[in-house]
């Protein structure tokens, strides 16, 4: 019986190794070519569009940014799973088990070609998944099935023992070439996303360096400016798009008096301009993480929609990204005067790829669902009525302004703090209003006006802090904004969906 238990695990160690030695070596040759097509990530973006919203806004909520990686990662411990009992299946019936794992590479493939802009020459990495996983599944049940032969034979100890080793490094082998190509292509798309010789368009009227921030005097609080590297990202993408700029244009179609397709050379040498903006995601519960705030760099949206003449019926841009991804943004926005704009710069630098490069669209006072167009290439003038995106049609509300909110960075919640001087900080946003004011209570008490920091106008937040002499015992804080046309925040506690999440943020924390 240990002995069966041995080999059925040897078995299922094959089965996963060939599953292993397929989906690594089609993402590295998915890494030279397309990385989307990639068939772990192209099964894991049709589990994205599959899942529920309900599901989707708690894994944005409770995992962050992390919810990609954490995804990627449980679809290849399902299909790890699979290839383990396709090895125990291949034991005794191997024509079945290749039969099986090939079934698993074809459904992979599957969800490659449902990919909106698929080319026949994306499913190359799905080939060579479909070559090598069988290949090394027969492999080495065979070569298990050899090792146990002369096992079995008393007069022949040696050869066994030999066959054994064999057996061993043969693993070893393909778990390293399995290793190596994973991580290869992982390098090769962080390679492929670096950008390099690409500067920033010059800017019309260049705005003043924004003084610094209050992280600096009071420690926890947010940064005035949100680096690159520390803004938030939430979108579809699993692979971020390798876009060559040389090749990439935006169009401008639909209801306009002419199409107007500008290449990325034509938008750098317009006159660029820089705005100040936070962007939130509709996603963010209230005190939460996803919103931050850089200056941009790009040509305003209401130049290039005036330039193509803007029809009498359409009442939203349809934007069109890259890879056939929609977002529906209410005409209005761009055409009302507010900073709207497609940027190619953020915060001094070129656009990262994680953020949109070569373009995306910006526009203040929205959440991002509807106003943030990563990697844009297409400008639609429609009507809700005859077109809707992709969070349209999941039922997200169509106009989504975004709503007052403020947030507590110090002291952070459930935490213990000494006593004695100390102070409550954060930040507050009241997008394209204006933040005129921030109140804090304590323990239930009066609302107290908190002390600004410096203003950056009304599309970017301010921060704020209040002094407390902290006395030991457990305390409720709580924070609220007031924008230039005396709105106050809401204390109507709402969920994300459908149009953002409102309510007020009150935080518990202990003094010792």
């Amino acid at each position: 019986m240990r002995r069966l238990d041995r080999h059925t695990l040897a078995h299922a160690a094959a089965g996963v190794l060939a599953g292993a030695v397929g989906m690594s070596v089609a993402h590295l040759t998915a890494a030279l070519l397309t990385p989307a097509s990639s068939p772990a990530l192209a099964v894991s973006t049709a589990v994205i569009d599959a899942t529920p919203t309900p599901v989707k806004e708690w894994a944005v909520r409770e995992l962050g940014s992390a919810d990609k990686p954490i995804l990627i990662g449980s679809v290849l411990l399902v299909t790890i799973a699979f290839a383990a009992a396709i090895g125990v299946v291949a034991r005794r019936r191997l024509r079945l088990a290749v039969a099986l794992i090939a079934g698993l590479v074809v459904l992979a493939g599957a969800a490659v070609v449902r990919q909106p802009l698929f080319e026949v020459t994306d499913l190359v990495p799905t080939v060579v998944a479909l070559v090598l996983g069988p290949a090394v599944l027969v492999l080495l049940t065979r070569a298990l099935t050899t090792e146990r032969t002369p096992a079995h034979r008393s007069d022949a100890p040696s050869e066994g023992a030999a066959t054994r080793r064999s057996v061993l490094i043969g693993f070893g082998a393909l778990a390293l070439v399995s290793a190596a190509a994973a991580t290869g292509g992982q390098l090769i798309v962080r390679g492929r996303t670096a950008l390099a010789d690409i500067m920033l368009p010059r800017v019309r009227d260049p705005l003043p360096t924004l003084p610094a921030g209050l992280e600096e005097k009071h420690k926890g609080i947010s940064r005035f400016i949100t680096r690159n590297r520390d803004f938030y990202r939430v979108d579809t993408k699993l692979a971020v798009p390798i876009v060559d700029q040389n090749s990439w244009s935006l169009t401008i179609d639909g209801d306009v008096e002419r199409e107007l397709t500008f290449s990325y050379d034509d938008l750098r040498e317009r006159e660029n301009v820089e705005h100040d903006i936070t962007l939130t995601c509709v996603s963010n519960e209230v005190g939460g993480k996803l919103v931050g705030a850089a200056r941009w760099t790009g040509v305003p949206l209401k130049d290039l929609l005036e330039e193509a003449g803007v029809g009498k019926d359409a009442d939203q841009i349809l934007s069109t990204d890259v890879e056939g991804f929609t977002i529906s943004t209410p005409l209005e926005a761009a055409l009302d005067g507010r900073n709207a704009m497609i940027a190619l710069g953020m915060n001094g630098e070129v656009l990262p790829r994680t953020h949109g490069f070569p373009a995306r669209l910006v526009v203040p006072g929205l959440y991002g669902y509807v106003g943030a167009t990563k990697w844009v290439t297409k400008l639609t003038l429609t009507r809700y009525d005859e077109a809707t995106a992709y969070w349209t049609d999941r039922d997200w509300a169509i106009d989504a302004p975004i709503k007052l909110s403020s947030r507590i960075d110090t002291p952070r919640p459930l935490s213990n703090i000494p006593a004695g001087r100390t102070v409550i900080g954060g930040v507050a946003w009241a997008q394209h209003h204006g933040v005129a004011k921030v109140d804090v209570r304590i323990d239930g008490g009066r609302w107290q006006q908190a002390e600004l920091g410096p203003d950056a106008g009304i599309d970017y937040w301010r921060q704020w802090f209040l002094p407390w002499d902290a006395d030991p015992g457990s305390h409720q804080l709580a924070v609220r904004v007031t924008d230039r046309d005396g709105t106050v925040q809401s204390d109507d506690r709402a969920a994300p969906f459908p149009d953002g999440s409102s309510g007020i943020q009150e935080i518990v924390v202990t003094v010792t």
